[in-house]
């Protein structure tokens, strides 16, 4: 015990320099992340499933699905700094098990404020996994509904456009949470696994409010999803496919690949590219790296 306090006196200050220049460099990346006004959209490799890892300006966070089960934790570590355990609001798009099933694990290991779903249970096991780590977490339940806008800071927005009303006893997949995030003049749509019928239904209710520079093609690009009126109303930039490496669904579809290629669509796929990042000021678009 004498010959450690002996040495720890000898070397004080060295000690001391270095937790100096851990507080400096903890305060340092605290304020380049409160001060970059810069929206980050993640689409994670989760496999076969749905994850995407929204951070806006000013440092809040959404976490939209999580898919099956524990890689999405894995997914998170790069995006997310070792000391940050909370996320501000999570959304179930649906309760299918490649969207919610990773959720349990997100809520043992962050703190949770809000949570956004449509209402619908499937009386799964893995529903009912995920109800009860929300139960337990105490989170605010915000049910998703046309119209529902949430305000992530610094002017960047998501906006709930479906469901219009209760899905209860709806399929899972049709009573999908379609949603639009907007910052600036940039903009991303997130489909969940909404189906053929909800698209064509949106176009018919409000075409212009479809309009993205991002989609997620719905339901992993089955052809289950992304009717051709649907595609041309939201005419994005990049379609974004998240699905699994050789998964035994056959996602996704030749014949939707080839409907996004007519657009002229720029086609990203995580069974391909791994997670795929876009960064924007809300003037520019970048698919990272940055």
């Amino acid at each position: 015990m004498i010959r450690r306090l002996t040495f720890f006196r000898k070397h004080w200050s060295f000690f001391f320099f270095i937790f100096l220049l851990a507080a400096n460099i903890f305060v340092w990346l605290i304020i380049v992340r409160a001060e970059r006004a810069v929206l980050t959209v993640a689409f994670l490799d989760v496999g076969q499933g749905d994850a995407i890892f929204i951070e806006a300006p000013g440092g809040n966070q959404v976490l939209v699905d999580a898919g099956r089960g524990r890689q999405v934790l894995r997914a998170l570590g790069p995006l997310m700094p070792f000391y940050d355990r909370s996320i501000d609001l999570i959304v179930a798009t649906h309760p299918d098990a490649d969207h919610i099933g990773g959720f349990p694990e997100v809520l043992k290991r962050y703190a949770v404020g809000f949570i956004l779903d449509t209402g619908l249970a499937a009386e799964t096991a893995v529903d009912r996994a995920f109800r009860q780590a929300a139960t337990a977490e105490e989170a605010e339940i915000i049910a998703a509904r046309r119209g529902t806008r949430i305000f992530l800071g610094a002017g960047a927005v998501l906006e709930v456009l479906f469901p219009d009303r209760d899905p209860t006893g709806w399929e899972t997949n049709t009573a999908s949470i379609v949603a639009r995030l907007t910052y600036g003049n940039r903009e991303f749509l997130l489909t969940g696994d909404s189906p053929v019928k909800i698209e064509k239904y949106l176009v018919n209710l409000a075409n212009r409010s479809l309009s993205a520079d991002v989609l997620k093609v719905g339901h992993h690009g089955s052809k289950t999803s992304s009717a051709a009126e649907f595609l041309a109303a939201v005419a994005p930039e990049y379609a974004v496919i998240s699905a699994g490496k050789n998964n035994r669904y056959g996602h996704p579809h030749e014949s939707v690949l080839a409907a996004l290629q007519k657009i002229n669509a720029k086609i990203l796929r995580t069974d391909e590219f791994g997670s795929i990042i876009f960064q924007t000021d809300g003037a520019t678009l970048n698919q990272c790296p940055c």
